[in-house]
């Protein structure tokens, strides 16, 4: 006989999810429902009603059109952060004076160093450790390549991330059947403040993923500059940076050509004198299969992966850790710095574009 929803969930980490967009329907709930030992979906929580009932329905949780109405319910345990940027900060600070157990805020956790400074210090506080979704930071892939780099760590001279995908709604289609998908806005990138919003959103949107990956071999980047901006159509964007010594080239291209046409890519690649490493990740909202690492040293290379999981279960898989006690969180001041990092490259491409504009 099949196990009763009750019995099915006793003993497991309830989560709360602050959003119930396509990110947490096509990320989160495949991810957990992979974990369903772990982890059961409490409640979900959506500032529209109707799209938060059709998707806490699905999977036997509890909606709620407010945030306190999460934060209230017991069977929360770890709260998921899935809304818009600007709500992500004070999201996490009323999560964790909540007291609960951790909580799982999408990239970027804040909008400001500010903002960043203020949720370190409450966590601190309050004791609730706070996990941001950069997925690939989490991926077996990049841990694996991470432990191999050595040297490269301190001699890399070239950073690259490439990423060429498809909309996004091609893959989220795959993983479900989203409700209430956002429209997409028309962009002028004829008007520089445009621009500076599209680089904006897509330093903060995809390139975000492999910035701490970036940070890792920049670790000071007091003198970060921005040495070329440009939006690309239909969506993406070309930024050129130097920071600690390294030259840093991140580049993203969005088309809905016929998929025939090209094959999705995202790379992370370090290279330096001797040695070079390359780390190729599965697309955003794919659900199979780990990043792949290829180290070429001494005229030789070692491949690492795939492995049995990707980033978006490695997240919760390492809250999984943190609640029971056999995992340490992220360091705050680590999440602080890659944010900070993050933001002088935007603030960097903004100045560039308006520059370049006058």
């Amino acid at each position: 006989m099949p196990q009763p929803a009750a019995d099915a969930e006793a003993g497991t980490i309830g989560v709360g999810f602050l959003g119930a967009g396509p990110v947490t329907q096509a990320i989160h709930l495949p991810s957990l429902a992979r974990l369903g030992g772990t982890f059961h979906v409490a409640h979900v929580m959506d500032v529209d009603a109707a799209v938060a009932s059709a998707v806490a329905a699905r999977v036997g949780a509890t909606p709620s059109a407010s945030m306190e109405a999460l934060l209230d319910d017991p069977a929360v345990d770890v709260v998921a952060i899935c809304s818009p940027h600007q709500f992500h900060a004070p999201q996490v600070i009323a999560a964790c004076r909540a007291g609960k157990k951790a909580v799982l805020c999408e990239k970027p956790f804040a909008v400001s160093a500010e903002e960043a400074a203020e949720i370190a210090a409450v966590s601190a506080q309050t004791g609730v450790p706070i996990i941001v979704g950069a997925m690939h930071t989490f991926d077996p892939g990049w841990l694996a390549a991470e432990e191999a780099a050595g040297s490269l760590l301190q001699d890399a001279h070239t950073l690259r991330s490439s990423i060429v995908l498809p909309p996004n709604a091609r893959f989220e289609d795959f993983a479900t059947e989203v409700i209430a998908r956002p429209a997409p806005a028309e962009q002028d990138l004829e008007d520089p403040a445009v621009v500076a919003a599209v680089l904006e959103g897509g330093i903060l949107g995809l390139a975000i993923h492999d910035l701490p990956l970036v940070r890792r071999f920049v670790p000071d980047f007091s003198d970060l500059e921005v040495l070329r901006a440009e939006a690309v159509r239909p969506f993406g964007y070309v930024v050129l940076v130097r920071a600690g010594g390294r030259t840093v080239e991140l580049t993203a291209q969005m088309s809905s050509a016929a998929p025939a046409a090209w094959k999705p890519d995202w790379t992370f690649e370090a290279i330096g004198p001797d040695s070079a490493l390359k780390v190729t990740f599965t697309p955003s909202y794919v659900q199979a299969g780990s990043a792949v690492a290829a180290l070429t040293a001494g005229g030789r290379t070692a491949v690492a992966g795939p492995f049995d999981h990707n980033g978006y279960e490695g997240e919760w898989r390492r809250i999984a850790g943190i609640v029971a006690g056999t995992e340490r969180a992220p360091a705050a001041s680590d999440l602080i710095d890659d944010l900070r990092f993050a933001l002088a490259i935007v603030d960097g491409a903004r100045a560039h574009v308006l520059e370049a504009a006058a």
